[in-house]
């Protein structure tokens, strides 16, 4: 297992506290070579979630729950995250 694979690994099982109906996580860190955070090795991810826990939070608040449960891989293992997080009715495929 890559260490990116396992790092993708950390941010689903970490997730899972939110109780996720969809979640899709993708690797960008291939998109950020020489950028300045990817330099020390750290990884870029986009995160789409759906929850049913975000219902009634603003956009601020869904990010800072799934921030919570990253806080400890963010600077060092994961530098930048891009998260889109959704209620189950806000999803729409």
């Amino acid at each position: 297992m890559t260490l990116h694979n396992a790092r993708k690994q950390w941010i689903e099982e970490k997730l899972q506290l939110l109780e996720p109906s969809a979640l899709t996580i993708i690797d960008e860190s291939h998109l950020h070579l020489g950028h300045e955070g990817a330099k020390g090795g750290a990884s870029h991810f986009s995160v789409v979630i759906v929850s049913r826990q975000f219902v009634g939070l603003s956009a601020v608040q869904r990010h800072q729950l799934v921030y919570a449960q990253l806080q400890t891989y963010i600077p060092h293992e994961i530098h930048a995250l891009k998260i889109k997080a959704l209620t189950e009715d806000e999803n729409v495929t």
